[in-house]
């Protein structure tokens, strides 16, 4: 029976590349598939592109594939990668110029159409309500602030790049499993009817989407993370997928973390509200019956995955201008750190009541007891707080608030508790990006979806 193996790439912008290079030399893959795109990248790329137009898309692509691709071409490993972002076009660009530097040949596609921000005033007008998924609220009242607009599309058209001969597929926002299933697709040939084949493929693709937190990293709890071996050399997982649905997880020889019932069991529970339903563009899909077996060191196989009609509409992220934020970081030390912290933050928070300064958010973190937890942390012994930083951010509709906030702090210093240091500074304030969640018909975007494959020599 065919088999492909498949290894995961990058798990977010900035994650390290060099697990990959284990996977290409020893793995026997044929395909890196790499997820450059966090909920909030987009944001961030964003804010790249206000600077840049040219810019917009995962600048870690550019040495990623410095890296690899001497790696990868000799063996026939193909990639996979949505780190087009914002600019696809752009970030194939980009890289058709270093490979023409580096006197590299390639067939390199993008995949674009799931950018809708000047099609948002059409989409509503032929009926899509475009509506906030957690609220209800109508997109109006953030319109005018709108600055990116993204859909997340399957694995089809990914395939489809894979089938007109792309070694290299640069993709903006797809769904993160679905690079994965998309090579399947193309090697296997499974159509919309195969449901269960698919959803065995994005359990695939959800195992390997996040890296390393797949093979053992970010494990476990208090005890349990240390007995997880060599992270500092951590390979990333390995899907071995049969042309049935068959599925095996593993990783290469001589890698560190590891691959075993638990840290597979934690990475498929990842994200995933619902088991029964786990949505995605190309197949929704039930853990229910899910299996895992290991049959040896770093050896799981997964099976059960029951895949239900893909759903009729796409999940939609837009961004939007959502004022700007000011922030400061101050330390205060032993005795009494937190009890002192707790004193600034009080007084500034009067100062900003007392001036009555149009801020519509206040953020009180202290470091070093409830940044994480929050309302959850628990204090045992306040005496044994060496130290604590207090972070206070606001947000408000006024740069100049923003920019000034700061400059609250300082005075306290020579007059506010004992002892205060470790001043951050003033810095000027930031643009705040709001992210609106919704749902748009699958047939007013599918149309629009380009693929364009392009030989670089």
């Amino acid at each position: 029976m065919k088999t492909v193996r498949l290894t995961a790439g990058l798990g977010f912008y900035g994650d390290a590349w060099a697990p990959v290079r284990a996977a290409i030399e020893r793995g026997d893959v044929q395909y890196v598939c790499s997820d450059h795109l966090a909920e909030l990248t987009l944001a961030i790329l964003q804010k790249d592109r206000q600077r840049d137009p040219q810019a917009g898309y995962a600048r870690d692509l550019l040495p990623m594939m410095a890296d690899l691709w001497p790696l990868a071409a000799p063996r026939g490993v193909r990639f996979v990668l949505n780190a087009g972002g914002l600019n696809p076009e752009g970030a194939r660009q980009a890289l058709v110029q270093l490979f023409r530097q580096k006197g590299w040949q390639a067939r390199m596609a993008v995949v674009t159409g799931d950018g809708v921000l000047d099609r948002i005033d059409a989409l509503q007008q032929a009926g899509e309500p475009l509506a906030h998924l957690d609220t209800g609220e109508s997109m109006t009242r953030v319109r005018e602030q709108l600055v990116f607009a993204n859909v997340y599309l399957g694995a089809r058209p990914v395939a489809q790049a894979l089938a007109q001969g792309a070694d290299i597929v640069i993709t903006g926002r797809v769904a993160d499993a679905a690079l994965f299933l998309a090579p399947l697709l193309h090697e296997f040939g499974w159509g919309p009817d195969q449901r269960d084949q698919l959803a065995q493929g994005v359990v695939a693709g959800h195992l390997l989407e996040c890296s390393g937190q797949g093979a053992g990293g970010n494990f476990g709890s208090a005890g349990a993370w240390q007995r997880i071996a060599d992270l500092a050399h951590i390979g990333y997982p390995i899907a071995e997928v049969g042309e049935d649905g068959s599925l095996l997880i593993t990783q290469a020889p001589g890698t560190g973390g590891r691959v075993d019932f638990h840290t597979v069991r934690q990475q498929l529970l990842y994200e995933v509200h619902n088991p029964h339903a786990y949505v995605t563009p190309d197949v929704v899909l039930d853990m229910g019956e899910l299996q895992l077996l290991e049959e040896g060191p770093d050896r799981v196989r997964v099976r059960g995955a029951r895949g239900h009609a893909a759903p009729e509409h796409l999940k939609l992220v837009a961004g939007y201008r959502n004022g700007w934020m000011g922030q400061a970081v101050i330390g205060l030390s032993w005795p009494d750190a937190l009890t002192k912290a707790r004193t600034v933050a009080d007084i500034v928070q009067g100062q900003l009541r007392e001036k009555n300064l149009p801020v519509e958010e206040v953020c009180v973190e202290y470091l070093g007891h409830n940044a994480f937890l929050g309302p959850h942390a628990t204090l045992l012994d306040e005496d044994a707080i060496n130290e604590v930083w207090l972070r206070m951010a606001i947000r408000t509709p006024d740069q100049r608030i923003a920019d000034g906030f700061g400059r609250l702090f300082p005075w306290l210093a020579l007059s506010g508790p004992p002892y205060m240091g470790g001043f951050h500074g003033i810095t000027p304030g930031s643009q705040l990006l709001g992210l609106w969640p919704s749902r748009v018909d699958r047939r007013a975007i599918e149309p629009q979806v380009a693929v364009d494959v392009q030989a670089v020599a």
